[in-house]
Parts: C-alpha cells; structure tokens; sequence
C-alpha cells in the first residue's frame, strides 16, 4: 500500500486536519573568538599600558578601570577580525574601545546621578562634558607617541605648551627654521594617525 504524500504537507484527511511536518530549525553558526593565547599575549603587551590610562581618565579608580580593561579585552575575544594584525599591532584599536568603554560609564554614572536628583534632562542641556576632553588628550597622547622624537618634541612645544617658533628654537636649541621644517613634517605624518582614530588636527 503506498504512503499518502500529501498528509505530511498539512493537508486533511476526512474532516480532521493533519499537522505538517515541523521544520528542523537550522543550527546557529558559532560566533568565532579570539584564541586564547593569543587573547593572553594581548594582556601581556597592552594590559599594563591600558590600565594605566583608564587610571588617569578615572581619577585613579582602580576598580572601574580594572573593569574597563576587562570588557575591553572581552570585545577583543568576541572580535578576532580587529586584532587580526597580530597582537604587537592592536594597541590603537584596544585603546579606542577603552575609551568608547569609559565615556560610556562615564554617561551611566551621570545619568544615573539625573535620576537621583530627580532633574530633566532641560536642566543640563548642551552641558560640558570634561570627560570628553580627558580622553581626547588621551587619544592624541596615543598618536603622538607614533611620531618620530623629533616631530613630537616640536608639536608638544608649539601646541600644547604654547610657545612660538623662536621660543620653541631655544628650548630644543636649533635653528627657527628647523623647527617651522619639523613642525610641517610632523603635522603632515600626525593626520593620517589621527584620522584612522576618527580625529582631526587642529592645530
């Protein structure tokens, strides 16, 4: 006797409705992570340095920048694709998370404190975020630190320490045209650091 095919489509048979057949659903793909090894030897070369930043942009709140070193090498471990460079290479990377983390905590915090206070958000539209300020600098400390000695010590004397280019000459003790010279290089090696940071020069 041949097996009816059309039952196990769903169709009736009589008056009484025959259930097709459940769909098996397919399996989730696995999501990949870092190898762990390598998740270690990031920790090994970067650890140090990132928790000393969330240190300074925390006021010394060891506790949440543990925490903020944590979750970011968490992301790290659910995102092999970005340290794919190797882990010698992922500092720029580790650091822009760490900093996406903290101002993220930063907002909680604040967040929360509004609600306590029982304030709208009208009270503090357009506030100043200082927080903002700190880990920009933090950023630019990063790029920086990329630059040749030379380049850098002639920038942090003219734009962050505010000296002009005869003052900055006397300070390194060169001529004022080196300086204007190793001023142009450097602005021009800074930009594509920085814009690979999602920052801009403004100096």
């Amino acid at each position: 006797m041949a097996i009816d095919a059309t039952a196990l489509a769903g169709t009736t048979s009589g008056d009484t409705p025959v259930p097709a057949v459940p769909a098996v659903p397919a399996a989730p793909a696995v999501r990949p992570t870092l190898d762990q090894d390598v998740l270690a030897e990031l920790y090994r070369l970067h650890g140090g340095y990132l928790l000393r930043a969330m240190l300074r942009v925390t006021s010394g709140d060891r506790g949440k920048a543990e925490d903020i070193v944590q979750e970011t090498l968490l992301r790290a471990w659910q995102n092999p694709a970005a340290v794919q460079r190797g882990p010698e290479h992922s500092r720029p990377w580790l650091f822009t998370v760490a900093r996406r983390i903290a101002i993220d905590h930063y907002r909680m915090q604040a967040a929360r404190a509004q609600e306590v206070a029982d304030e709208t958000p009208e009270d503090h539209g357009g506030a100043h975020d200082p927080y903002d300020e700190v880990l920009v600098a933090q950023d630019m400390a990063v790029a920086m630190a990329e630059l040749q000695p030379h380049h850098r010590d002639v920038l942090v004397q003219l734009h962050m320490k505010g000296r002009s280019m005869v003052e900055v000459a006397q300070v390194l003790g060169v001529p004022v045209g080196t300086v204007k010279s190793r001023s142009f290089y450097a602005v021009r090696a800074l930009r594509p650091i920085l814009e690979a940071r999602g920052m801009a020069w403004a100096g």
